[in-house]
C-alpha cells in the first residue's frame, strides 16, 4: 500500500487536491494497488465526495468538543468521510507522549484508523504499545530529502523496525525520501508493508507517471 501525503503544498490543496486524487485513483485502479491520499482536514469532505478511494487526514488533536479554537477534532473529519489519520508526523509531532496516546484513543473511538510516525527504534517500541493500525519509521533528517532515502541510508534499521513491529502484529510503513522503484523494492524486501510519500508525487510534473513508477516496485 502507498500513503500519499498532500501536506499543505499548493499542488495538493483545494481544487488541486481534487485533481490529484483523481490522478491517484486512476493509477490505483489500473495497477490494482491500494493507494491512500492523505489530505488537509479542510479538503476531506470535498475529496471524499468525488473519489471511491479511502481518504485519510493528516492530523487530529487530542481534544473533545469544547473551547479549542483552531483544533481538529476527530469527530469532524470522520463525519466528513475520513477513514483514518496520521499522528505524530515529523512536521506535526506531539510534545507529550500522553497527548499522542490520547489522540490515538480519541481517533479510534470515533472510528478512524491511525498511522503513528516514529523517529527511531526506541520511539517505535513505545508507540507499538498504543496499538495503532500502522506504524511508520521516518528518520526526521531524511524527510523531504531530494537526494537520498531511508531505504538507501538505513536499510538495517528498517529491518530491525520490521522485526519489532511484527512482534506486535502491526504493519510497518516506510517513509522519508522514498522516490523511486528501487526504494520501494528495498523497503518491501526488508519486510515493510508499504510506503509513505509526499513531494515526490504531489510536486511532480507528472504525478501519475511518478506514482506508477513507485507502484512498479510492488510488482
Amino acid at each position: 500500500m502507498i500513503f500519499v501525503n498532500f501536506k499543505t503544498y499548493k499542488e495538493g490543496s483545494g481544487e488541486n487536491a481534487l485533481y490529484l486524487v483523481k490522478v491517484i485513483e486512476e493509477v490505483a485502479s489500473k495497477m490494482q494497488i491500494k493507494i491512500i491520499p492523505v489530505v488537509q482536514a479542510a479538503d476531506v469532505k470535498e475529496v471524499v465526495s468525488i473519489s471511491k478511494l479511502e481518504i485519510w487526514t493528516q492530523h487530529i488533536d487530542p481534544i473533545e468538543y469544547g473551547a479549542h479554537t483552531g483544533a481538529i477534532i476527530p469527530e469532524a473529519v470522520y463525519e466528513d468521510g475520513a477513514s483514518g489519520t496520521f499522528l505524530n508526523h515529523s512536521e506535526r509531532r506531539f510534545k507529550d507522549f500522553s497527548d499522542l496516546e490520547l489522540a490515538n484513543n480519541r481517533a479510534k473511538k470515533v472510528g478512524l484508523r491511525t498511522l503513528i510516525f516514529t523517529k527511531d527504534l526506541r520511539e517505535l517500541d513505545k508507540v507499538l504499545e498504543l496499538k495503532p493500525d500502522y506504524v511508520s519509521y521516518e528518520p526526521p533528517e531524511l524527510v523531504g530529502s531530494l537526494t537520498t532515502s531511508v531505504a538507501r541510508e538505513k536499510p538495517e534499521v528498517i529491518s530491525k523496525a520490521v522485526e519489532i513491529s511484527k512482534q506486535k502484529g502491526i504493519p510497518l510503513i516506510v517513509g522519508a525520501g522514498i522516490k523511486d522503484t528501487n526504494d520501494v523494492r528495498v523497503s518491501l524486501s526488508l519486510g515493510a508493508s508499504g510506503i509513505a510519500v509526499a513531494s515526490d508525487i504531489v510536486k511532480a510534473e507528472n504525478p501519475g507517471r511518478e506514482l506508477q513508477d513507485l507502484v512498479e516496485g510492488f510488482l
